[in-house]
């Protein structure tokens, strides 16, 4: 408007609190994630191993069921049943993040909309967590949520005595679940914020996560070595939950250094994104 209409006055409301404002990025993030009817429909079919998974568990505690199979019980509740839930929800969880993630920080570069978020109270680190946390909130309800609730449903089935002897489960579950959607999350953003295309990002994402394991079958038996799976996203995070589990996947690699390479990886992205976030770029000519 106008300035010698001297109609404009600056905004006198209250203010969101500093801690809470990145929901304000993560709020409109989330709104455009769940447009879809199709993501939102495989967001559904996300839920139903977790729930095959506990009628499985209810059953294998019937006692009634269990008579008429003259069995003391189908399979062990474990560390191994967990750790494949894990990887089964892991999976999906991957798809969400190929889903949600590309759409992310790209149009946001494309359409040079960073300095608008920027030039508000608003620093870089709450505007990526405020988009981070989308993909948190999608991951949590896919893996450690039901994982946790289905601890829950064993415990209160199997008595004390199980739950004494498991209680670090719950501890297992919630660490693996949350090295997956960290290192899902910060790879998401970093290849949304360097692809500006959409398409090609989501494409991109899936090469890192798929054809990483070619990738690191090609260098084993070049160089005949074990350490080509560092290349290979599934199996380190395969690897390090192994060890939380106390199972032993197939990769050979230590999980002392699959937990090491998934740091290094995070701490890539997170450099990338320091690179790329940022409300203006100097092109030297």
């Amino acid at each position: 408007m106008a300035v010698h209409k001297r109609s404009y006055h600056a905004y006198t409301g209250a203010l969101t609190e500093r801690w809470r404002r990145f929901l304000v990025v993560s709020r409109y993030a989330f709104e455009n994630a769940t447009s879809s009817k199709r993501f939102v429909a495989y967001l559904s079919l996300c839920c139903f191993y977790p729930l095959g998974c506990a009628l499985a568990v209810y059953a294998n505690s019937n006692q009634r069921l269990l008579a008429l199979f003259d069995a003391a019980s189908f399979f062990d509740v474990n560390g191994s049943f967990f750790f494949h839930f894990l990887g089964v929800q892991g999976f999906l969880g991957f798809v969400v993040t190929a889903l949600v993630g590309p759409g992310l920080i790209s149009p946001d570069l494309a359409n040079n909309a960073l300095p608008l978020y920027l030039c508000r109270p608003f620093s870089r680190a709450e505007y990526v967590w405020g988009k981070m946390f989308v993909l948190v909130a999608l991951l949590s309800l896919i893996t450690w949520v039901p994982g946790e609730l289905l601890f829950l449903l064993q415990s209160s089935l199997a008595g004390t005595k199980w739950v004494a002897a498991n209680l670090w489960m719950m501890g297992s579950i919630l660490l693996g679940s949350a090295i997956e959607i960290l290192v899902f999350s910060l790879l998401a953003l970093a290849i949304s914020a360097w692809i500006k295309r959409r398409l090609a990002a989501g494409a991109a994402l899936l090469g890192v996560f798929f054809f990483g394991a070619g990738f690191a079958q090609a260098i084993n038996a070049v160089l005949h070595t074990k350490y080509g799976f560092l290349f290979d996203l599934a199996n380190l995070i395969g690897r390090v939950e192994g060890g939380l589990f106390y199972q032993h996947p197939k990769i050979a690699v230590p999980a002392s250094d699959a937990a090491v390479a998934l740091v290094a990886i995070s701490a890539f992205c997170l450099f990338l994104l320091e690179k790329k976030v940022k409300a203006y770029d100097v092109v030297r000519g």
